[in-house]
């Protein structure tokens, strides 16, 4: 009997043991293992106010190079693309019947001359004779007559030979501005003239203008906040993202609005030294204007997007929590927050795959100057 009793007891025992056992595996595969994250804090930092548009690059000097005179284009004295400086020779026509002509009005004027010298002593025979009363008042007036038709035909041929000067130097094309030159729309052998077109392209290149429209909304705002608008900080952004490093100023406001779009045009003068700025290119342009704000920022690989709009996690009590956010302006690689977070907040900007709401979290603190994609 003891030993039926003894089997009984050992029985229930493994039975209790083996019930402990499975409940405290089933516990540990009820709780997750935390997910290892990399958190960056939310911080104020003093962002200076800002506004956003679309704006033009523009040379300050844009010429369009067009032939002067007709002729053949003897040579193309430049490479497309370079570099050129002021008076620097572009083009060069065949001169031969421009120096023809110029040999030719230089001897009219000299006929005009010879003809002078014997109207004013016709002129004077015949005053002389008039006075001793052996001619007569009719002789005098032809002379001088034709003294004064003398004068007027050495200064037309004195026109003529300036003209046909003029027109040999045409045949001479040279750059009118120094600037970067675009490429030849003619070739050596080509007949070319006033309305064959433009030949080449010419554009300045430091320093280079942007222009952009403000709408009257925002420029009175931009007034408002800062009475001096030439004063105004005004910074460029390419289209790959990268800001420009070099600081523009505000040069002109137009005088009037443009009343199908109800906006203000403005440009602004940036140095180019590294001729980054080309003429045409559209940029994103940004007025810094006002006394720094302190704004809540973090980094742009924190954000995500869904239908209901924009949301980044962070850490509380260990686990990942969602955080509805509205942002503003974008600031380098970070972005300001003007909804949702209060500061100081542990984002998650590294392990977001993983990441669910609720899950547990290893939240690993980054410095700021790491590498947050």
């Amino acid at each position: 009997m003891y030993r039926l009793a003894y089997a009984v007891i050992g029985y229930v025992l493994s039975l209790v043991f083996l019930t402990f056992t499975e409940a405290g595996a089933d516990a540990q595969q009820a709780t997750p293992a935390a997910i290892a994250v990399g958190t960056v804090a939310a911080e104020f930092k003093p962002i200076e106010r800002s506004g956003t548009f679309v704006g033009r690059v523009e040379a300050v000097e844009r010429v369009d190079v067009r032939a002067r005179v007709t002729g053949y284009l003897d040579e193309v004295l430049f490479r497309e693309g370079d570099l050129v400086k002021e008076g620097a020779p572009l083009y060069r026509i065949e001169k031969g019947l421009f120096e023809a002509a110029v040999t030719s009005a230089e001897a009219a004027l000299e006929r005009s001359k010879a003809s002078k010298v014997l109207t004013e002593i016709q002129l004077k025979r015949a005053q002389e004779l008039l006075d001793k009363a052996s001619g007569t008042a009719v002789a005098r007036d032809q002379a001088l007559a034709a003294d004064q038709q003398a004068d007027a035909q050495i200064r037309g041929d004195e026109a003529n030979l300036a003209t046909a000067r003029i027109n040999l130097g045409y045949t001479e094309i040279n750059s009118p501005i120094a600037g970067k030159i675009g490429k030849t729309n003619f070739t050596k052998g080509n007949v070319v003239d006033p309305n064959s077109g433009v030949l080449t392209t010419i554009v300045s290149q430091d320093p280079m203008y942007v222009s952009f429209p403000v709408s009257q909304r925002e420029y009175l705002a931009a007034r408002e906040r800062n009475a001096n608008v030439g004063k105004t900080r005004v910074r460029i952004r390419f289209s790959d993202g990268t800001t420009y490093g070099q600081v523009g100023e505000i040069n002109f406001v137009d005088v009037s609005v443009n009343r199908s779009t109800d906006t203000i045009l403005v440009r602004a003068t940036f140095p180019n030294p590294d001729g980054m700025l080309i003429d045409g290119q559209l940029v994103q342009v940004i007025l810094e204007s006002g006394k720094p704000e302190e704004k809540v920022l973090v980094p742009q690989a924190a954000l995500i997007a869904d239908q209901a709009g924009i949301y980044v996690f962070v850490v509380e009590d260990g686990k990942a929590a969602i955080k509805r956010i509205k942002v503003g302006a974008e600031i380098g690689a970070d972005v300001v927050v003007d909804q949702g977070l209060k500061g100081g907040e542990q984002v998650i900007v590294q392990g977001l795959q993983a990441v669910r709401p609720g899950a547990p979290v290893q939240a690993a603190p980054l410095p700021n100057t790491i590498d947050r994609s």
